[in-house]
């Protein structure tokens, strides 16, 4: 779907979805933190925009357009996984610190 066609408030729902996932991304070490220019994990920033978002999706339940949903669910998952991998690579880095 092209943003032309979006109405406005589709617009702004996009804006703060994609906001929120930005700075899911910047915590999980994904992207360059543009206030520090550098890049660092933050798990548990990270999952505080993920459950941000989950809240999102609870609240916003049978009242977006199917694009909104899609989109909504698809960053969510996205997100998560991410902070599946982050967990595993700093647990794992932990337990090589010991040995």
């Amino acid at each position: 779907m092209k943003k032309d066609s979006l109405s406005k408030k589709e617009q702004l729902f996009m804006y703060l979805v994609r906001t929120f996932q930005s700075s899911a991304w910047i915590a999980l070490g994904k992207m360059e933190n543009p206030m520090t220019d550098k890049i660092s994990v933050n798990i548990e920033q990270a999952s505080f925009y993920i459950n941000l978002l989950e809240m999102v999706q609870e609240k916003t339940k049978n009242n977006l357009t199917d694009y909104e949903e899609q989109m909504l669910i698809n960053t969510v998952s996205e997100l998560k996984l991410n902070l599946i991998d982050e967990n595993k690579k700093s647990s794992g880095e932990s337990i090589k610190k010991k040995d």
